[in-house]
Protein backbone atom coordinates (compact mmCIF):
# COMPACT_ATOMS: atom_id res chain seq x y z
CA UNK A 1 0.00 0.00 0.00
CA UNK A 2 2.97 2.48 0.91
CA UNK A 3 4.44 1.96 -2.58
CA UNK A 4 1.30 3.72 -4.37
CA UNK A 5 1.11 7.40 -5.05
CA UNK A 6 -2.45 7.07 -5.26
CA UNK A 7 -3.00 5.38 -1.77
CA UNK A 8 -0.54 8.23 -0.41
CA UNK A 9 -2.30 11.60 -2.11
CA UNK A 10 -5.65 9.42 -0.75
CA UNK A 11 -4.63 9.15 2.98
CA UNK A 12 -3.29 12.95 2.52
CA UNK A 13 -6.52 14.17 1.28
CA UNK A 14 -8.34 12.26 4.32
CA UNK A 15 -5.90 13.63 6.71
CA UNK A 16 -6.43 16.96 5.40
CA UNK A 17 -10.31 16.07 5.89
CA UNK A 18 -10.00 14.65 9.60
CA UNK A 19 -8.12 17.78 10.73
CA UNK A 20 -10.14 20.13 9.67
CA UNK A 21 -12.63 18.37 11.94
CA UNK A 22 -10.42 17.95 14.49
CA UNK A 23 -10.01 21.71 14.74
CA UNK A 24 -13.76 22.03 15.21
CA UNK A 25 -13.52 19.48 17.63
CA UNK A 26 -10.69 21.85 19.57
CA UNK A 27 -12.93 24.81 19.40
CA UNK A 28 -16.13 23.34 20.93
CA UNK A 29 -14.55 21.86 24.10
CA UNK A 30 -12.80 25.16 24.76
CA UNK A 31 -16.34 27.16 23.61
CA UNK A 32 -18.02 24.48 25.92
CA UNK A 33 -15.80 25.54 29.04
CA UNK A 34 -15.02 22.42 30.44
CA UNK A 35 -11.64 21.34 29.33
CA UNK A 36 -11.29 17.70 31.17
CA UNK A 37 -7.53 18.61 32.14
CA UNK A 38 -5.52 15.81 33.79
CA UNK A 39 -1.94 15.56 34.34
CA UNK A 40 -0.07 12.84 32.91
CA UNK A 41 3.35 13.12 34.01
CA UNK A 42 3.50 16.78 35.56
CA UNK A 43 1.40 19.78 36.06
CA UNK A 44 3.11 21.08 32.66
CA UNK A 45 2.43 17.64 30.88
CA UNK A 46 -1.25 17.67 30.47
CA UNK A 47 -4.49 16.33 28.47
CA UNK A 48 -7.26 17.59 27.95
CA UNK A 49 -10.86 16.83 26.79
CA UNK A 50 -10.02 17.91 23.28
CA UNK A 51 -6.80 15.75 22.76
CA UNK A 52 -9.02 12.97 24.31
CA UNK A 53 -11.85 13.50 21.31
CA UNK A 54 -9.69 14.36 18.63
CA UNK A 55 -7.33 11.44 18.99
CA UNK A 56 -10.40 9.22 18.93
CA UNK A 57 -11.98 11.44 15.87
CA UNK A 58 -8.83 10.94 14.07
CA UNK A 59 -7.90 6.88 14.49
CA UNK A 60 -11.44 6.28 13.82
CA UNK A 61 -11.82 8.09 10.83
CA UNK A 62 -8.54 6.69 9.51
CA UNK A 63 -9.45 3.27 10.41
CA UNK A 64 -12.91 3.26 8.37
CA UNK A 65 -10.95 4.45 5.98
CA UNK A 66 -7.66 2.43 5.75
CA UNK A 67 -8.30 -0.35 7.45
CA UNK A 68 -4.83 -2.19 6.66
CA UNK A 69 -3.28 0.95 8.31
CA UNK A 70 -1.71 0.74 11.94
CA UNK A 71 -1.41 4.35 13.27
CA UNK A 72 1.32 5.40 15.09
CA UNK A 73 1.91 -0.68 10.30
CA UNK A 74 4.34 -2.15 8.53
CA UNK A 75 6.67 0.53 5.86
CA UNK A 76 3.54 3.35 6.38
CA UNK A 77 3.14 4.88 10.01
CA UNK A 78 1.27 7.82 10.45
CA UNK A 79 1.83 10.08 13.53
CA UNK A 80 -1.03 11.58 15.13
CA UNK A 81 -0.68 14.72 17.85
CA UNK A 82 -4.11 15.65 19.12
CA UNK A 83 -3.13 18.65 20.53
CA UNK A 84 0.07 20.01 20.32
CA UNK A 85 0.82 22.80 22.74
CA UNK A 86 -2.03 21.66 25.00
CA UNK A 87 -0.36 23.55 28.12
CA UNK A 88 -1.03 26.89 26.15
CA UNK A 89 -4.09 25.61 25.35
CA UNK A 90 -5.14 25.30 28.68
CA UNK A 91 -3.94 28.67 29.45
CA UNK A 92 -5.76 30.54 26.58
CA UNK A 93 -2.47 31.28 24.16
CA UNK A 94 -4.56 29.76 21.29
CA UNK A 95 -3.36 30.39 18.43
CA UNK A 96 0.04 27.87 19.65
CA UNK A 97 -2.15 25.00 20.03
CA UNK A 98 -1.96 22.64 16.27
CA UNK A 99 -3.36 19.08 15.45
CA UNK A 100 -0.81 17.32 13.82
CA UNK A 101 -0.90 14.35 11.19
CA UNK A 102 2.34 12.93 9.89
CA UNK A 103 2.83 9.84 7.26
CA UNK A 104 6.24 8.44 7.40
CA UNK A 105 7.45 5.71 4.83
CA UNK A 106 9.97 3.24 5.40
CA UNK A 107 11.39 5.48 8.34
CA UNK A 108 11.18 8.79 6.24
CA UNK A 109 8.71 11.75 7.33
CA UNK A 110 6.94 11.65 3.48
CA UNK A 111 3.88 13.66 3.73
CA UNK A 112 1.90 16.00 7.01
CA UNK A 113 -0.68 18.06 7.93
CA UNK A 114 -1.08 20.47 10.35
CA UNK A 115 -4.51 22.44 11.20
CA UNK A 116 -4.72 25.53 13.28
CA UNK A 117 -7.64 25.96 15.23
CA UNK A 118 -7.30 29.27 15.85
CA UNK A 119 -5.71 30.67 12.93
CA UNK A 120 -7.00 34.39 12.82
CA UNK A 121 -8.66 34.27 16.69
CA UNK A 122 -7.16 38.10 17.15
CA UNK A 123 -9.15 39.23 14.07
CA UNK A 124 -12.20 40.25 15.55
CA UNK A 125 -15.64 38.39 16.17
CA UNK A 126 -16.43 37.80 12.79
CA UNK A 127 -13.10 36.65 11.95
CA UNK A 128 -12.97 32.74 9.70
CA UNK A 129 -11.03 30.68 12.40
CA UNK A 130 -8.68 27.91 11.54
CA UNK A 131 -6.59 26.85 8.64
CA UNK A 132 -4.67 23.80 7.55
CA UNK A 133 -1.35 23.20 6.26
CA UNK A 134 -0.29 20.48 4.20
CA UNK A 135 2.64 18.87 2.09
CA UNK A 136 4.34 16.41 0.78
CA UNK A 137 8.16 16.11 -0.15
CA UNK A 138 8.89 16.36 -3.91
CA UNK A 139 5.25 18.46 -4.64
CA UNK A 140 5.49 21.21 -1.64
CA UNK A 141 3.75 22.33 0.55
CA UNK A 142 0.60 24.62 0.92
CA UNK A 143 -1.83 26.95 2.85
CA UNK A 144 0.33 29.63 4.03
CA UNK A 145 2.47 32.39 2.46
CA UNK A 146 6.38 31.77 3.04
CA UNK A 147 8.37 34.34 3.93
CA UNK A 148 12.22 34.38 5.30
CA UNK A 149 13.68 36.62 8.35
CA UNK A 150 16.18 39.16 6.55
CA UNK A 151 19.39 38.15 6.13
CA UNK A 152 21.74 38.45 9.34
CA UNK A 153 19.02 38.60 11.48
CA UNK A 154 18.94 35.25 13.84
CA UNK A 155 15.77 34.94 15.41
CA UNK A 156 15.40 31.62 17.60
CA UNK A 157 12.14 29.87 18.66
CA UNK A 158 11.98 27.33 21.54
CA UNK A 159 9.96 26.38 24.37
CA UNK A 160 7.90 28.35 26.62
CA UNK A 161 7.14 25.63 29.38
CA UNK A 162 10.08 22.95 29.38
CA UNK A 163 12.82 25.52 29.39
CA UNK A 164 16.39 23.91 31.07
CA UNK A 165 19.85 25.59 31.51
CA UNK A 166 20.81 23.25 29.15
CA UNK A 167 18.02 24.71 26.64
CA UNK A 168 19.02 28.32 27.61
CA UNK A 169 22.81 27.07 27.33
CA UNK A 170 22.51 26.18 23.83
CA UNK A 171 20.26 29.17 22.63
CA UNK A 172 22.78 31.71 24.34
CA UNK A 173 25.76 30.22 21.97
CA UNK A 174 23.87 30.83 19.00
CA UNK A 175 24.05 34.92 19.58
CA UNK A 176 20.59 35.36 18.90
CA UNK A 177 19.50 38.90 18.10
CA UNK A 178 15.95 37.74 20.04
CA UNK A 179 14.03 34.45 21.22
CA UNK A 180 10.53 33.16 20.85
CA UNK A 181 9.68 31.40 23.77
CA UNK A 182 6.21 30.01 22.55
CA UNK A 183 4.20 26.60 22.71
CA UNK A 184 3.95 23.83 19.95
CA UNK A 185 6.02 21.98 18.04
CA UNK A 186 3.62 22.83 15.14
CA UNK A 187 3.58 26.60 16.08
CA UNK A 188 7.50 27.01 15.92
CA UNK A 189 7.45 25.38 12.42
CA UNK A 190 4.97 28.05 11.61
CA UNK A 191 7.39 30.64 13.10
CA UNK A 192 10.19 29.77 10.37
CA UNK A 193 8.73 28.99 7.09
CA UNK A 194 6.41 32.50 8.17
CA UNK A 195 9.50 34.86 8.55
CA UNK A 196 8.87 35.09 12.34
CA UNK A 197 11.75 32.93 13.53
CA UNK A 198 14.99 31.61 12.06
CA UNK A 199 15.56 28.57 13.84
CA UNK A 200 13.70 26.25 16.17
CA UNK A 201 16.39 25.33 19.23
CA UNK A 202 15.08 22.51 21.52
CA UNK A 203 18.40 21.13 23.37
CA UNK A 204 16.15 18.39 25.65
CA UNK A 205 14.81 15.21 25.01
CA UNK A 206 11.23 16.68 25.45
CA UNK A 207 9.85 15.98 22.02
CA UNK A 208 8.03 13.28 20.77
CA UNK A 209 8.04 11.84 16.91
CA UNK A 210 4.14 12.91 17.01
CA UNK A 211 5.49 16.40 17.75
CA UNK A 212 7.79 16.57 14.50
CA UNK A 213 6.86 14.13 11.51
CA UNK A 214 4.40 16.50 10.06
CA UNK A 215 6.00 19.87 10.56
CA UNK A 216 9.44 18.23 9.62
CA UNK A 217 7.76 17.27 5.94
CA UNK A 218 6.31 21.15 5.69
CA UNK A 219 9.76 22.86 6.94
CA UNK A 220 11.76 19.95 4.46
CA UNK A 221 8.86 20.70 1.56
CA UNK A 222 10.07 24.55 1.13
CA UNK A 223 13.84 24.12 1.12
CA UNK A 224 14.45 23.52 5.08
CA UNK A 225 15.81 20.79 7.49
CA UNK A 226 15.11 19.60 10.63
CA UNK A 227 17.29 16.82 12.55
CA UNK A 228 18.39 16.36 16.04
CA UNK A 229 21.16 18.44 17.97
CA UNK A 230 23.72 16.55 16.37
CA UNK A 231 22.74 17.01 12.76
CA UNK A 232 21.16 13.69 12.80
CA UNK A 233 18.26 12.88 10.35
CA UNK A 234 14.98 11.64 12.81
CA UNK A 235 13.65 8.33 11.98
CA UNK A 236 9.95 7.44 11.65
CA UNK A 237 9.36 3.60 11.48
CA UNK A 238 7.16 1.72 13.73
CA UNK A 239 10.05 0.71 16.20
CA UNK A 240 11.87 3.73 16.77
CA UNK A 241 11.92 5.28 20.34
CA UNK A 242 9.54 7.56 20.95
CA UNK A 243 11.32 10.12 22.58
CA UNK A 244 13.57 12.59 20.17
CA UNK A 245 16.23 12.17 22.90
CA UNK A 246 19.16 14.43 21.18
CA UNK A 247 16.64 17.24 21.30
CA UNK A 248 15.37 19.02 18.02
CA UNK A 249 17.25 21.87 15.41
CA UNK A 250 15.19 23.28 12.67
CA UNK A 251 15.91 26.13 9.84
CA UNK A 252 14.51 26.90 6.95
CA UNK A 253 17.93 28.35 5.66
CA UNK A 254 21.36 27.93 7.17
CA UNK A 255 21.31 25.10 8.91
CA UNK A 256 24.79 24.69 9.05
CA UNK A 257 25.46 27.64 10.90
CA UNK A 258 22.95 27.19 14.03
CA UNK A 259 24.58 23.66 14.08
CA UNK A 260 28.06 24.29 13.95
CA UNK A 261 27.27 26.89 17.19
CA UNK A 262 25.63 23.88 19.43
CA UNK A 263 28.06 23.75 22.35
CA UNK A 264 30.13 20.11 23.21
CA UNK A 265 28.69 20.05 26.53
CA UNK A 266 25.24 20.02 25.34
CA UNK A 267 26.02 17.79 22.68
CA UNK A 268 27.73 15.50 25.19
CA UNK A 269 24.22 15.75 27.48
CA UNK A 270 21.89 14.62 24.75
CA UNK A 271 22.55 11.07 23.37
CA UNK A 272 21.08 9.88 20.42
Amino acid sequence: MASSPTVLIRLVASAYSIAQKAGVIVRNVMAGGDLGIVEKTSSIDLQTKADRLVQMSICSSLAQKFPKLTIIGEELVVWVDPLDGTKEYTEGLLDNVTVLIGIAYEGKAIAGVINQPYYNYQAGADAVLGRTIWGILGLGAFGFQLNEVPDGKHIITTTRSHSSKLVNDCISAMNPDNVLRVGGAGNKIIQLIEGKASAYVFASPGCKKWDTCAPEVILHAVGGKLTDIHGNTLQYHKEVKHMNSAGVLATLRNHDYYASRVPETVKKALVP
